[in-house]
């Protein structure tokens, strides 16, 4: 990206993190730049992988087909490997259909991986014959999520408001 380009580039990513679905107009006029000035920015940060993505944060309970998926997070203790240390396991555990997030972690386990199963059957198949069978893995332990509160600055509560009058005196 070139220097003139990466002004403002932090605004609207800013911007485009709280809602992705901002036009390139409302961008524009938020940030006080010219349109093309915003497209040629969203289109460095594009090309240059900043980023990655545009999605919806959808609320698993309201969503029929996500809301009966079974959700865990396993820690996962390796042995690192010679000349590549964690990277080339986690290479083969983030290339399972089932896992949706690889982290690497500091403190009593290595990698920390969040997947996705139909059943906990499914989910303890997974843990069993595929991730604990990998050469280096050494333990694993598996968290199942049970209710989402809050994730990524997202609310999947909906807040409570008392319903009943103010007296007022």
């Amino acid at each position: 990206m070139m220097k003139n380009e990466l002004e403002g580039s932090e605004e609207i990513l800013n911007l485009l993190r709280d809602n992705a679905r901002l036009s390139v107009e409302d961008i524009a006029a938020m940030t006080r730049k010219s349109e093309e000035q915003v497209k040629a920015i969203i289109r460095s940060l594009e090309d240059n992988g900043t980023i990655l993505k545009y999605a919806a944060i959808i609320n698993p309970e309201k969503d029929g087909c996500a809301k009966n998926k079974v959700r865990a997070e396993i820690e996962i203790q390796v042995t690192p490997e010679r000349e590549h240390g964690f990277d080339a396991l986690a290479d083969r555990i983030y290339r399972f259909p089932q896992v949706k997030s690889v982290y690497l972690m500091s403190g009593g386990y290595d990698l920390k991986v969040i997947i996705e199963g139909d059943t906990l059957q499914d989910v303890a198949f997974f843990v069993a014959r595929k991730l604990s069978t990998l050469q280096g893995v050494r333990s694993t332990k598996t968290h199942f999520f049970l209710k989402t509160y809050k994730e990524n600055d997202v609310l999947y509560v909906e807040e409570k408001t008392d319903s009943r009058e103010g007296v007022t005196a």
